[in-house]
Formats: C-alpha cells, structure tokens, sequence
C-alpha cells in the first residue's frame, strides 16, 4: 500500500510504502517502518527502523501513529497529525496535511506542535475550524491513552 502526505494544495510531499493490518468501510491500519536517519525528537528518539502502526479514517480530520522503537519494541508514543480525512483507495492511502500535530507521550502528556506553521496556512474559515475539532477530539480521545480504532 503506499501512503501519501499531501499539502493543502494537494501535492504529494511525502510518499512511502506500508503493509495492510486491519480495515473497514471507516479507517485502515497499517504498518510502515521509519525511512529517515535517526533524529531526536522531544524526549524520544526516532530511529530509522521504528515501527508506525498508523491509522487512517475517512471520517476524522486526523490520523495516529503509533510509535514502537526497532531495538527494544517499546511503545515510544502516539504521533497525530491533524488533516482532512484519508481518501482510501485500492493500493493508495492518502491525505492532506495541515501542519497541525499533537505528540502524546506513553504517559498520556500531550504537546501540540506546529501551531506557527498552521496559522500561517491559507485555509478556509471552515477548514480551519475542522482542522481544531479535531484536535479538540484527539485531545479528549487521548486523556484515555486509547485511541479510537
């Protein structure tokens, strides 16, 4: 399956290749391991090789990565980027980005990054108040530390 990160223009920025785990009519999750050289990252590192069990909705304005280091497998956090929902095609995944993310640590701490990126966004009135529902969601879904499927 490939997956692609698209920018508000629609321009394909990132592309990579993951292997189906599970789906439905609603969200697909897939597996996908980390392509870049490792890089710190707030408290973590991520290593090139981290598995990402990534999870995709057609009906939500994010996505999650889970985060599980290639050494050890321990669970490292969740990576959510905030977007307009998947668009799930036969070998293709892919969405549109809105800088917007939110970090959640395997202790349920939350940080909210790329807030400068997304205010400078040209984005619909509506678009942009999609883009902080879902936030807003993914921050209450996280207090629980399990995401939805």
């Amino acid at each position: 399956m490939k997956i692609q990160k698209k920018n508000p223009e629609g321009k394909i920025v990132f592309e990579y290749a993951g292997e189906t785990l599970a789906r439905n009519e609603d969200a697909i999750i897939l597996e996908a391991f980390f392509g870049r050289d490792d890089m710190a990252f707030l408290n973590i590192t991520l290593k090139r090789g981290d598995r990402f069990v990534e999870t995709f909705y057609t009906k939500r304005w994010y996505n999650i990565f889970e985060i599980y280091d290639r050494d050890d497998r321990k669970f490292k956090g969740w990576y959510c980027n905030i977007g307009k929902p998947a668009v799930i095609e036969a070998d293709t995944v892919s969405y549109i980005d809105l800088a917007l993310d939110l970090w959640v640590a395997p202790d349920g701490t939350q940080t909210v990054l790329d807030e400068d990126e997304f205010e400078a966004l040209s984005l619909t009135e509506a678009a942009r108040e999609k883009a902080f529902e879902g936030l807003r969601e993914l921050q209450a879904l996280m207090k629980t530390k399990n995401p939805p499927s």
